[in-house]
């Protein structure tokens, strides 16, 4: 056990699907995993491992935002020997070419400020997603046919966003989404060796304010999913 996590030694595979919602990685779990078992129930953060494709794996909530995703992604890394953290999540499109149900693959993650920003002092770190992962992403995404888009994205440290100028200037440069997440868990398995990928299911769009019904969402997420059980063991 660590500190926010209750699985015991073992129970917590090697490769870790990472969704923001407890919920959400219930019903990963339910729907894509063979034998999936809760090992995880701590402050109601869940967590399932089970396998597919005779693959072990783990999915396990980290919570909203980047100081929550980092306690959960230390902890998978440090006391459970996690070696590969995916992200699946949701974005808001920040271009025009991009509807809503695409999905977004993160080569880079910019951010104002990650709970990491200490270790940096002066430095502007740069996160990044593992190539490896990055490379078999994208291929699994080409070979289901879905609309995918690899690039930038921007983790923001509030929700509820106060900044449009920021916001165009992250579209003029080309940003593809926002989120909340992947900066941090980028630079979080960078520190430990550990390889990392933000898989994300575009929900709504900051242009034209288009946003998938809540009910919809589980049905459009499941080929971010599948994308992220490829990278991983493909």
């Amino acid at each position: 056990m660590s500190i926010h996590i209750g699985a015991k030694p073992g129970e917590i595979a090697e490769t870790v699907l990472m969704p923001g919602d407890p919920y959400r990685a219930k019903w990963a779990a339910e729907t894509f995993l063979d034998g999936a078992t809760c090992i995880n129930q701590v402050r109601g953060m869940l967590g399932f491992t089970g396998s597919w494709k005779g693959n072990r794996v783990t999915i396990h909530g980290s919570g909203m935002g980047m100081p929550s995703l980092s306690i959960y992604a230390n902890e998978l890394i440090r006391d459970y020997g996690a070696k590969t953290l995916i992200r699946i999540g949701s974005a808001g499109a920040m271009q025009h070419d991009i509807e809503v149900r695409d999905v977004v693959i993160a080569m880079t993650a910019s951010t104002i400020s990650t709970p990491s920003l200490g270790f940096f002092k002066e430095l502007q770190y740069a996160p990044c997603a593992d190539y490896g992962l990055l490379e078999k992403a994208v291929a699994a995404a080409r070979a289901k046919g879905t609309r995918t888009h690899v690039g930038g994205i921007y983790s923001a440290d509030v929700f509820y966003d106060e900044r449009p100028d920021l916001n165009e200037m992250l579209t003029r440069h080309g940003v593809l989404a926002v989120e909340m997440e992947a900066a941090e868990l980028y630079t979080v398995a960078a520190r430990h060796g550990a390889r990392a990928l933000a898989v994300l299911t575009v929900s709504d769009h900051l242009l034209t304010h288009e946003a998938l019904p809540s009910e919809d969402r589980e049905r459009s997420f499941g080929d971010m999913v599948e994308i992220a059980l490829e990278a991983a063991f493909t």
